[in-house]
């Protein structure tokens, strides 16, 4: 597959892997992928919207100015990814059951982002706004949440985090026992 044209619509692009690194620029809506490997392709200012991402493999993309519109990405790995760099304008994205390890959310409106059954290792989420969002039973070992808004955000069965109630704002944050106790770590706390 070439994508040579500019505009996909209503496309299923199934078991593609030798795929042009160069996706800038494009705009698909309502497109299907399944088990391709995008796997440092570059993405810069291309629109995704209603689009969803089954089982494929998004590993060290760019994404500079890219925008993701009521997006799904479900099963899929997203490895070394810098978000930070993505167009905000009307951001929606889910991730089902996918791998984000050591990408960078860092300064993003993110509100009501979904990060259902994810690991998401060593992942950065500093200065981000992720009001209403959820983590439920996500692994974040070592990612980091520095000057974040977490409030109403989901934490429920979620694992491994490190949040620094000092350091974001956690205003009816939801967690579960026992990982709750995490957030006393910064206070020196011992818990026998």
């Amino acid at each position: 597959m070439n994508f040579a044209s500019t505009s996909y619509e209503k496309e299923t692009f199934q078991n593609i892997s030798e795929i042009p690194k160069d996706l800038s620029n494009k705009d698909f809506t309502e497109c299907i992928f399944k088990k391709c490997n995008f796997s440092e392709c570059d993405f810069s200012s291309s629109t995704f919207a209603d689009c969803s991402f089954i089982e494929c493999n998004l590993s060290n993309i760019k994404v500079a100015n890219c925008s993701f519109q009521e997006v799904i990405f479900e099963n899929s790995k997203l490895v070394w990814v810098n978000f930070s760099t993505i167009s905000n304008l009307l951001l929606s994205w889910e991730f089902k059951s996918c791998k984000l390890d050591l990408c960078n959310f860092n300064k993003l409106d993110m509100k009501n982002s979904s990060f259902l059954e994810c690991t998401i290792k060593e992942t950065d989420f500093i200065n981000t706004n992720l009001t209403g969002s959820s983590f439920a039973s996500s692994d974040l070992s070592g990612s980091r949440f520095q000057d974040t808004i977490l409030n109403k955000t989901d934490f429920v069965l979620a694992t491994s985090y490190y949040i620094d109630p000092l350091h974001n704002k956690l205003k009816w944050a939801r967690f579960s026992k026992p990982d709750v106790l995490a957030l006393l770590t910064g206070f020196g706390i011992v818990i026998v």
